[in-house]
């Protein structure tokens, strides 16, 4: 059974490829809502590294100099600066290819499974295109938060006892938190623009796609190595 679209009659999209569009979305949003709001009783890591970032603004008030610290937060906007300028240059690809889809029909007509009419791969590159958008925007807006952050930094008294010294360094580790809960929905982004490119395959290429791309960033969350050192305090 086809959906017929546009109006025009002519069968572009199957109920197949909608429940498959509609899964990988829905489940970008729920794994987001978990890994920010996780369980109590099983924190996430990003969760997790809240509390570090915390602390780390907290030993910043006592670290003299505090060249090591403004070192760490330029290398976390250079990272946040990377990924943008990468996701811009993948939008600019894709809108490339959405105007001229002629490269792809020539794949196409190699792998005869594939779909040849252009506006059907105009449409499952849609997707894609969202999802990289998508991450281009927390990417920069991350950027911009470690940008706030350091200014903060910054403001924080070289005298651990003025009134303003703790107050000024726990803005700059919630700014911080922001940042990185941005930069972190820019990789979830990323990970899921890469799973859409299975529509140009199939819906079921989607499917399998949208699975390994949840079960990944949900072990990386919440089953990996890495969080089982964070939650030790004693870590081997």
């Amino acid at each position: 059974m086809t959906l017929p679209f546009p109006p025009s009659g002519s069968d572009v999209l199957s109920w197949a490829d909608i429940l498959a569009v509609a899964a990988i979305i829905i489940a970008w949003l729920a794994v987001g809502h978990v890994v920010e709001k996780p369980p109590a009783r099983h924190p996430s890591v990003s969760a997790l590294m809240k509390t570090y970032r915390r602390e780390w603004m907290v030993t910043f008030l006592n670290r003299q100099p505090r060249i090591f610290d403004a070192t760490i937060v330029d290398s976390l906007r250079q990272g946040t600066a990377f990924f943008a300028s990468a996701t811009m240059l993948a939008i600019g690809g894709i809108l490339a290819i959405l105007g001229n889809p002629t490269a792809i029909e020539g794949i196409a007509q190699d792998l005869k499974a594939l779909p040849h009419d252009p506006l059907v791969w105009k449409l499952r590159l849609l997707p894609v295109l969202f999802f990289v958008v998508d991450a281009f925007l927390n990417f920069v807006w991350s950027h911009r938060l470690f940008g706030y952050c350091a200014i903060v930094m910054a403001a924080v008294p070289n005298d651990v006892a003025d009134p303003l010294a703790e107050a000024r360094a726990r803005q700059a580790g919630e700014i911080n938190i922001h940042a990185a809960k941005n930069f972190n929905r820019g990789l979830r982004s990323v990970y899921f623009g890469m799973g859409a490119l299975g529509w140009l395959v199939s819906p079921l290429a989607l499917a399998i796609g949208t699975a390994l791309v949840l079960w990944m960033t949900l072990r990386r969350e919440f089953w990996s190595q890495s969080r089982r050192i964070l939650m030790s305090d004693t870590p081997k």
